[in-house]
């Protein structure tokens, strides 16, 4: 028996399905198993349902239909218990801007149930978590977007959840903070926590063990991020022509060109054997008046394998 057969994931997702008023469905039958320790993006265009999919497991929503359990807690019979289990911060964080950052720490340790000896040494550990010590008087509404983050999550920890469901929690902030923010979700992950994580940044799925990627409230594909872009058909070549729109209206044409991505000045085009297709590309696109300043065979990143297999669905 396996270490992993051993051991029941920690979070079960079985046919979960959220349907809305009006008929809407934000989930359909999403199967899903998060490992212990595992850091688990979940990426997909807006709307595909990452945000219903958080809020089903901190069982601050009812599914359905189908079942969510952590750590064989049923999401719907033992929400409270699951919420002992659980830290989760949703994209607008309800913290209080005219409290201080040591009075919001305060707010949600009476929620958690934090007392005594216990709390003023779980509040030490978080503000040196995200180095935050030295600004516990300072008003959360003063601080910056990634400072608000920082506290955010370490209002969340305060309990020591096993389990972080974070919604975009970088989103709105700059690359610095962003940097500093996945420093700490690192660190979480060394020490053992379980982090599931929505975010529409590709280099931060790169980031993750694993990653589900959900498009119209279904999940299509999970991998790691080396299988999720093993996914990419063909090879891709990055093309630097003198005429964008051009070029592209061109190879969009050819029958051996698979898809055609554009990033600023750059074309990626998909196809099945770059030695083979190129030099005829060249041609045809010297024909039509397109002249390229540079190209090379490029590995597909996590954003061109997203953008490839999102087309791909829209197109069946």
């Amino acid at each position: 028996m396996t270490s992993r057969e051993a051991e029941p994931s920690i979070i079960r997702v079985e046919k979960l399905t959220r349907v809305f008023k009006k008929k809407i469905t934000a989930l359909y039958e999403i199967d899903l198993s998060i490992e212990r320790g595992e850091i688990f993006g979940l990426v997909g265009p807006d709307g595909a349902g990452k945000t219903t999919a958080l809020r089903l497991m901190a069982a601050v929503m009812t599914p359905t239909a189908g079942r969510v359990t952590i750590a064989g807690h049923d999401s719907v019979k033992d929400a409270e218990k699951i919420r002992a289990h659980v830290g989760y911060m949703p994209q607008k964080f309800s913290l209080y801007g005219d409290l201080s950052v040591r009075e919001n720490l305060e707010f949600y340790a009476d929620i958690f149930g934090v007392h005594g000896v216990e709390r003023q040494r779980r509040f030490d550990q978080v503000l040196s978590f995200a180095h935050m010590g030295h600004i516990t008087d300072r008003r959360a509404g003063k601080l910056s977007g990634g400072m608000q983050k920082k506290l955010g999550l370490a209002c969340t920890l305060i309990h020591r959840p096993a389990v972080l469901l974070l919604d975009e929690p970088t989103t709105g902030v700059d690359p610095v903070s962003r940097r500093e923010f996945w420093d700490l979700l690192t660190e979480l992950h060394v020490q053992g926590t379980t982090i599931v994580i929505s975010t529409p940044y590709m280099d931060e799925a790169e980031r993750c063990n694993r990653i589900g990627l959900l498009f119209k409230s279904r999940l299509i594909e999970c991998g790691t991020p080396r299988e999720i872009k093993a996914m990419v058909r063909g090879q891709v070549l990055e093309l630097h022509p003198d005429r964008l729109e051009a070029a592209r209206a061109v190879l969009e044409q050819q029958p051996d060109v698979l898809e055609v991505q554009i990033y600023g000045t750059l074309l990626h085009i998909f196809v099945e054997d770059a030695v083979v297709t190129w030099p005829r590309l060249r041609v045809v696109l010297s024909d039509n008046g397109v002249t390229v300043d540079n190209m090379r065979v490029i590995h597909p990143r996590m954003e061109e394998a997203f953008i490839s297999l999102i087309r791909g669905r829209k197109e069946t």
